[in-house]
């Protein structure tokens, strides 16, 4: 049976790493040394064609720069030569624009911030920017949606979700980072009435169409292309579905989470024609086969891996993730196989961390602040060092906020401070 505990402070414990959400973007619109969306570009976690440190020093590694910012949980998105800032500061959610080398402001852009929910005492932003063909897309935490441009954070469209499809009041908000698909913004936007999933277009905001009844989640989709189809992969309140990119209809569905406080919040990955999901609270892990109409397990357990938040990323055959929960430690990080769901390796009483891949190495971003860098070895855990980069501003209100890691330079905030820091070898 799946572990029950009452809604309240717990879920303030663990909210950050909950919001671990964003959009893919189209692989020809990104190039190497990007970071333009939650994840990187290819929304799996690994960052293409980087070189980072092979070891950290004893005394941590340089802070490029800092920069102060307001309420909220979403990580930065790095592209065309602008780092992009999504949070909340008095009674605006601000979309600022920095030089990513510098961390000097080149413009900024606020929208009333209307969210005030009562369950976590942050009311900033929950998702991560997109960035998209010069373009900003934005999905704040009362489910506004807003397009600006890159160049100079001029607005072209907004849309007040909330309102247009009356939205059911949710633990934190909107988390669910919306992806774009061709000329497409989907959203998991939890609407009422067939408005579970709708599909808006980038050019003007307009509804292109409406489909399902799936609730919203803490976990954002992804597509990919398996024998020659496209599916657009969800993970919903208490389902994981494919629809079609092009009129939104369902091409299989299957149950993925449990009723009462829990969440699904890790993005599902796709390996080849396989897909896996993990989830905390009872709801373990699941590797199935993808499929046009169907999908067929291949294994599902409860031991490989439990996420409550973090994504489990991939390196050559191998899956490494956290295992286990915020508010009821300990922890621990794994390697495993996808295919069997065997594990190669655990580390015990390892902190909750956000897992990025480079360069042959895990870089991980802690609940409480550390960077821990590690040899991504299927073998065995081989750490390479650890250094505290930012500390928690509250023991109820960790770190979470997922990094960006572009031309060598990791990005990491939490509720007062974004650093810079420098992961660049020596030349």
């Amino acid at each position: 049976m799946p572990h029950r505990q009452p809604a309240g402070l717990f879920f303030v414990q663990v909210f950050v790493g909950l919001v671990a959400l964003g959009g893919l973007l189209p692989e020809k619109y990104s190039h190497a040394g990007e970071w333009p969306q939650i994840l990187g570009p290819a929304r799996n976690g690994v960052a293409v064609d980087e070189k980072v440190v092979d070891s950290l020093p004893a005394k941590g590694p340089r802070i490029a720069w800092e920069y102060k910012v307001g309420q909220g949980y979403a990580g930065v998105a790095v592209a065309d030569g602008r780092l992009v800032l999504f949070h909340r500061v008095g009674d605006q959610e601000l979309i600022e624009a920095l030089d990513p080398a510098t961390g000097k402001r080149l413009w900024k852009k606020g929208f009333p911030a209307t969210y005030s929910g009562g369950v976590n005492a942050d009311q900033g932003p929950r998702c991560v920017p997109i960035i998209d063909r010069g373009n900003i897309y934005v999905f704040g935490a009362a489910s506004d949606l807003h397009s600006i441009t890159l160049d100079k954070g001029a607005e072209r469209w907004s849309r007040a979700l909330g309102r247009d499809y009356k939205i059911p009041e949710s633990y934190f908000g909107a988390g669910s980072t919306p992806i774009v698909e061709g000329d497409q913004l989907l959203v998991n936007v939890g609407g009422r009435n067939g408005a579970g999933i709708v599909a808006f277009s980038i050019a003007d905001g307009k509804t292109v169409w409406e489909a399902t009844d799936e609730g919203a989640s803490y976990s954002s989709p992804v597509a990919a292309t398996v024998d020659g189809v496209r599916h657009m992969i969800f993970v919903t309140r208490l389902t994981t579905l494919s629809l079609n990119p092009r009129d939104g209809q369902v091409r299989w569905r299957f149950p993925f989470g449990e009723r009462g406080p829990t969440v699904n919040a890790a993005t599902p990955q796709v390996l080849g024609d396989l897909l896996f999901l993990s989830a905390s609270y009872g709801i373990g892990a699941v590797c199935r086969k993808i499929g046009k109409d169907d999908t067929q397990e291949v294994w599902a357990n409860h031991e490989t891996m439990s996420s409550q938040s973090s994504t489990s990323v991939p390196y050559k055959g191998f899956l490494y993730g956290v295992d286990g929960r915020q508010d009821q430690p300990p922890s621990r990080l794994r390697c495993f196989d996808p295919r069997t769901g065997k594990i190669q390796w655990t580390k015990e009483a390892f902190p909750v961390a956000n897992v990025l891949v480079a360069d042959g190495k895990l870089v991980m971003c802690t609940a409480e602040g550390d960077l821990i860098l590690a040899s991504a070895d299927s073998s065995r855990y081989r750490e390479l060092g650890r250094a505290k980069i930012l500390t928690a501003t509250s023991p109820r209100i960790p770190s979470l906020a997922l990094p960006a890691l572009s031309n060598g330079l990791l990005y990491i905030r939490d509720s007062q401070t974004l650093k810079c820091v420098d992961l660049r070898p020596a030349k």
